[in-house]
């Protein structure tokens, strides 16, 4: 395999990931989250949180195919499905809104009353929510060959360092942050997943025709 579909599935994998999980806009949530937590409590949160999201995306990235034929369900299927949950979560993030796919407001409340939200909500939906989930299943589905796959494992790594280091800067006050430049830095990023969703139905659909045509 050459370097050069290596290096642009590897730009395909990292972007997409990092598209879906948008650690930069569940920094507002994380700070409100932990308003009494300090800089260094707040950090700890931040790595345990991105621990479970590498960990989850990883297991998920590599168990995919094997609980779709447990549940007896075709990877062209996953893929439209997925792009329709992707496709609703970019459409919120071009009207600069957190989509209710990766959070809701209740679990944003509940979050706050919590002493531990590493794990849940802050890791497990808003970060490795289902759009993520179904990100790493697809992206595994298109790998070919071991190199691909160790690839896009290394991109689900990257992506919650990413994460971290976001999170760590935050991680005073977020006075750096911007909200214009938060909502614009959304939109952006909203109109790429877009594109990403599209992608992904029209390989789904791409699927169902050839499974049709085959005797």
């Amino acid at each position: 395999m050459s370097l050069y579909a290596l290096a642009h599935f590897a730009v395909l994998a990292f972007g997409s990931l990092f598209v879906i999980v948008d650690p930069i806009a569940t920094v507002p949530a994380f700070l409100a989250m932990t308003p009494s937590d300090t800089p260094a409590q707040r950090i700890r949160t931040a790595r345990l949180a991105c621990v479970v999201v590498a960990a989850v995306l990883l297991i998920f990235a590599l168990a995919g195919n094997l609980i779709f034929r447990f549940l007896g369900i075709t990877m062209p299927a996953f893929q439209i499905a997925a792009s329709i949950v992707l496709l609703i979560v970019a459409l919120d993030m071009l009207r600069a809104q957190r989509s209710r796919v990766q959070e809701t407001s209740e679990e944003t409340t509940a979050g706050a009353e919590k002493t531990d939200i590493a794990i849940t909500p802050l890791a497990v939906p808003m970060l490795a929510g289902p759009g993520a989930i179904s990100t790493a299943i697809v992206l595994q589905s298109q790998a070919v060959g071991v190199a691909q796959s160790v690839v896009l494992c290394v991109c689900i790594v990257g992506v919650a360092l990413a994460s971290y280091v976001i999170f760590r800067i935050s991680a005073r006050g977020a006075q750096w942050l911007s909200s214009i430049a938060t909502k614009v830095l959304t939109r952006i990023m909203g109109l790429l997943l877009a594109a990403v969703a599209i992608q992904f139905m029209i390989n789904g659909l791409k699927g169902v025709w050839v499974n049709w045509q085959q005797p």
